[in-house]
């Protein structure tokens, strides 16, 4: 079969008119089609509502009470016939109304509940719970809100349709809120046995009453919780239950006033499944056969078999028993289709052959004996004789018209083989095969000649090698000279794919008699038997040589830790291959969950010898936990380690390194912080770790203790009112854990919280540089009125007629009396004051000083430029900038001079319009860049790029500030270009 039907859900009042169900058979030739209902063959005739389009059944304007049942396809054509699956049809069924039932086949229904109207669903919480299973909905504590009309909703999801349906709405009206609480009582409960196929989705329902509103746990009683298991509280689901998740389940509702628990066991079936089938098979008649199905399922499937789509039993030669059918001296008559059919509550599968009975005379047309048969001297040649004939033939041999029997050279096999041994010249000839049986006879005959045998003469011999060595294994041979002459090589029986082998294995010869093998690299896995063979067509001989690749130890096994301390554990391995050179010492690795690498630990011997199978490894630290491993060395090098041990975490032991990084200070007043760098996951060496801190007043006899718990702390800050401003402490720190105490750290100085500066700085001045700089300056605070460091100035600035709150800030560093303020706004005047600051805050400010910065510098840069070549000179002139009423006034001209893009600039000063500048006798161009300058900064640059050619000059007038273009003026005698760029375009 290609197609069969199918298992169908027809819905009733669907707008469909008709039901199809499949069947299409693969055959030759080709099938008629015939269907059964209900085991009875139906009529297939035109006016009938039953139609045949191909092999599918056509069922019109269905009705269930004549058509609902099962049904079954049969193909038939002259070699037989078989059956189909059993497929179903049925008819879904109408909701029935009363409130919280409904009744609907199959049974796909999900429900869900309104409250007061659609469509305001209830939603899912820990507190109610709608039961997929029976619709119910359970409120485990209800309250105000609780009260209203509900209704249940309920949706079908057929095939082809999904309908849904309301219930009449019901009141739910609460007498008196109830506050008691109470404890679990389980009403939503699965099943005590829970059926289910294997592949499916299993779920059980568990929900309960209480106040406060329980929580629901799962547990597996008789085995493990499956990875499978999905979601929690009132569900459990199980995807794709298999056979492992049958067992004992249990619910648990618990709250603060008790629990309750409910029991049941899943169950897991399955459908029949062939493990094993029947398949087209061709016998001899006169002949036994035996076929075998056998089916997996539970319950456990029976099997039965039909012939011919009718039922077959044991019968004369014939015997059915179970999952096998066998037959005694086939006959014509028994050939015909096969089904064996598997079959459980759950399910039906079938499994089809042909069976073919066959009657030949011998023929030789597909294997005629072979027509020359070469063969080597003192050899042994096999000729076979393999007519096709039904039932089997008779064989006889002959040479020439001698008849053959066996004997000690000659051997006559039971399948008629020809085996000739020791061969000599004298066995030439022509040697022909007889077949006869009761329906004929036939013959086939053919020639043998004999050759020279192959030999080996020069065999490979063994050796030994390290890793990494090259070595040649030599085969030469002799043959018969009319053949050819192959070798091949294999290890340890396996070929050698030349191809593969990553360059380790190379043919050493092209000569024909010789078969050379070369090794390059050689590599531990290529130790063992290495066999070469020269091979003709008529025989073959072979020699072996065996290869000892020595090399690093293999791996150590089975690691185990045990006597494990705080320091110290004791290991143990078993030996590895030592790779054909002994073990002179082990080395032992350990990695913690803190890195992933791996160090070399020290051991108790430090050297562990090669007959060595356990260990002491020691300098551990304390509370960490550990991996091991064990690598094996000889004389060529260290081998590949162990697997890892099992984790193991050391004894936990009192701290044995004190805290470091000891220091403190600042704070509010009357405070004296410590701090300290947390002490390492390495050194805590046990649990409970912490810090307990030690402290004085310089000078005083009694110390003062206080406990930091965890280990993540990195201060302490001790308040009293007592404490003076910047008070010398001495201080001292030291680990615990539960184990005990650590060492205490050297003593440390830390200074009680600072006060800020409580006088100011004097004599603030401040002078305008540029048109946005200014320069302050001050007479610094006495030492003495510090109380604590002094860490800088702080100058604060801001406009004339802002607050000073708005004040920009600037800070200095250290015990400089000056600053450069930048970023000012051109002619504005400016409040400063200056205050010292520590780490407290800062101190009282200065008495304010104003300041006016000046001018801007003018905005037009020179313009008119022009320049003339003399000589080693070139002379460049410009007109003179005027400064606006806005502007401050020019003091002169800067010139930025740069003989190309790569060097350096040099920079000229004039206080005219105009300057001369030396030139070397190869120039050829420059850069210049012009700008003016004065007490507001300098001003926006001019830039020419000069090309000089002949001895002329050419002026160009700049545009003012817009970018000028590229122009080129000819001249009497000269060409120059001249680009002017603008400021903006740099």
């Amino acid at each position: 079969f290609e197609e069969q039907p199918s298992h169908t859900l027809f819905p009733e009042g669907s707008a469909e008119e008709k039901v199809t169900l499949s069947c299409r058979a693969r055959a030759n030739p080709p099938a008629t089609y015939r269907w059964k209902m209900n085991g009875t063959e139906l009529k297939l005739e035109p006016d009938s509502r039953y139609r045949l389009v191909a092999g599918d059944l056509v069922i019109s304007n269905p009705v269930k009470s004549k058509d609902s049942g099962s049904y079954q396809c049969m193909a038939t054509n002259s070699r037989g016939t078989v059956v189909s699956r059993e497929a179903s049809l049925r008819f879904g069924c109408k909701f029935g109304t009363r409130f919280g039932v409904l009744f609907l086949f199959p049974p796909g229904v999900s429900y869900r509940w309104l409250l007061n109207e659609f469509p305001n669903f209830i939603p899912a919480d820990e507190r109610r719970f709608i039961s997929q299973t029976t619709g119910n909905l359970y409120i485990a504590k209800t309250e105000a809100s609780d009260m209203g009309n509900y209704s249940c909703f309920a949706t079908s999801h057929m095939d082809f349709i999904t309908k849904s349906v309301f219930s009449k709405f019901s009141r739910l009206s609460l007498a008196a809120e109830d506050a008691r609480q109470f404890p679990p009582s389980i009403k939503a409960r699965f099943p005590a046995d829970t059926y289910a196929l294997a592949g499916q989705l299993v779920t059980l329902e568990c929900f309960a009453f209480g106040n406060p509103v329980p929580r629901i746990k799962w547990r597996k009683l008789d085995g493990p919780q499956s990875s499978k298991w999905m979601g929690s509280e009132p569900l459990l689901q199980i995807q794709n239950a298999g056979f492992e998740d049958e067992g004992t389940y249990e619910c648990e509702a618990e709250n603060a006033k008790g629990r309750d628990t409910h029991q049941g066991r899943i169950i897991i079936h399955a459908q029949p499944e062939w493990l094993d089938v029947i398949s087209d098979t061709e016998a001899d008649i006169g002949s036994d056969l035996r076929w075998s199905c056998v089916a997996s399922g539970k319950p456990r499937p029976a099997v039965r078999w039909l012939r011919d789509g009718q039922p077959l039993t044991s019968q004369n030669r014939i015997e059915v028993s179970g999952g096998e059918l066998r037959f005694s001296k086939l006959v014509l008559e028994d050939s015909g289709m096969y089904q064996c059919v598997a079959e459980n509550k759950h399910g039906t599968v079938y499994a089809s052959a042909e069976l073919t009975v066959q009657v030949l005379a011998p023929d030789f047309r597909l294997n005629p004996v072979k027509r020359l048969i070469p063969a080597a001297r003192s050899g042994k040649v096999i000729i076979p004789c393999q007519p096709r004939a039904a039932p089997k033939a008779t064989i006889l041999w002959t040479k020439g018209t001698e008849l053959l029997v066996n004997s000690s050279r000659v051997t006559i096999t039971a399948d008629g083989t020809l085996i000739l041994q020791n061969i000599s010249k004298s066995d030439e000839g022509k040697y022909t095969c007889f077949a006869e049986n009761f329906v004929g006879k036939a013959n086939s005959t053919g020639i043998l000649s004999v050759r020279d045998a192959t030999k080996i003469t020069l065999a490979p011999s063994s050796a030994d090698i390290n890793v990494g060595e090259n070595l040649t294994l030599q085969c030469h041979a002799s043959h018969d000279p009319t053949m050819d002459l192959t070798f091949t090589w294999s290890l340890d029986d396996f070929p050698i794919d030349f191809d593969r082998s990553e360059g380790h294995y190379r043919r050493a010869s092209a000569k024909e008699a010789i078969g050379d093998l070369s090794i390059s690299n050689a590599q531990l896995r290529h130790s063992g038997r290495y066999t070469c063979t020269a091979q003709t067509v008529v025989d073959s001989a072979s020699e072996s040589a065996t290869l000892t690749v020595r090399g690093p130890p293999g791996p150590p096994g089975g690691v185990v830790v045990r006597d494990i301390g705080d320091t110290s554990v004791q290991l143990s391995w078993s030996r590895g291959f030592d790779n054909h050179s002994p073990i002179a010492r082990y080395l032992i690795e350990a990695r913690t969950l803190l890195s992933s690498q791996w160090k070399q630990m020290r051991t108790n011997p430090i050297n562990i010898e090669g007959n060595a199978e356990t260990a002491q490894v020691v300098n551990l630290i304390p509370w960490m936990d550990y991996e091991f491993r064990v690598l094996a060395s000889n004389i060529l090098g260290i081998g590949e380690p162990s697997l890892p041990s099992s984790k193991i975490r050391t004894k936990e032991a009192a701290p044995t390194v004190a805290p470091s990084g000891l220091g403190g200070g600042g704070g509010a007043p009357n405070e004296l912080i410590i701090t300290w760098t947390p002490t390492l996951r390495d050194y805590q060496n046990g649990d409970g770790f912490g810090y307990i801190v030690s402290f004085r007043r310089k000078g005083s006899q009694d110390w003062l203790r206080a406990r930091v718990p965890h280990a993540e702390s990195l201060h302490f800050v001790y308040r009293n009112e007592s404490i003076a401003p910047y008070t010398p402490f001495e201080v001292k720190i030291k680990a615990y854990n539960s184990k005990g105490e650590g060492p205490e750290s050297l003593t440390a100085i830390v200074y009680s919280a600072e006060e800020e500066p409580k006088a100011a700085p004097y004599r603030v001045t401040a002078k305008s540089v540029l048109s946005s700089e200014m320069d302050v300056s001050w007479e610094p605070v006495e030492q003495g009125e510090v109380t604590g460091v002094l860490l800088g100035y702080e100058i604060r600035y801001w406009k004339d007629g802002d607050k000073e709150e708005a004040a920009d800030r600037v800070r200095t560093a250290g015990l400089v009396t000056s600053a450069h303020v930048t970023g000012l706004n051109p002619n504005t005047d400016y409040h400063v004051s200056v205050r010292a600051y520590n780490r407290a805050g800062t101190g009282p400010p200065s008495p304010s000083t104003n300041v006016t910065t000046t001018r801007p510098p003018p905005k037009r840069p020179p313009g008119n430029i022009s320049w003339t070549f003399s000589g080693s000179t070139v002379s460049i002139k410009w007109d003179p900038v005027v400064a606006k009423a806005d502007e401050s006034a020019v003091t002169g001209y800067k010139m930025l001079y740069r003989q190309d893009s790569h060097s350096a600039p040099t920079l000229y000063l004039a206080s005219k319009s105009h300057i001369d500048i030396p030139i070397p006798e190869d120039f050829t161009h420059a850069f210049v860049q012009i700008r003016v300058t004065g007490p507001g900064g300098d001003g926006t640059p001019a830039e020419v790029h000069i090309l000089r050619n002949s001895g002329t000059s050419m002026m160009v007038e700049d545009s003012g500030t817009r970018p000028a273009p590229h122009i080129v003026v000819m001249a009497t005698n000269s060409l120059l270009m001249v680009a002017l760029i603008s400021s903006l375009e740099l």
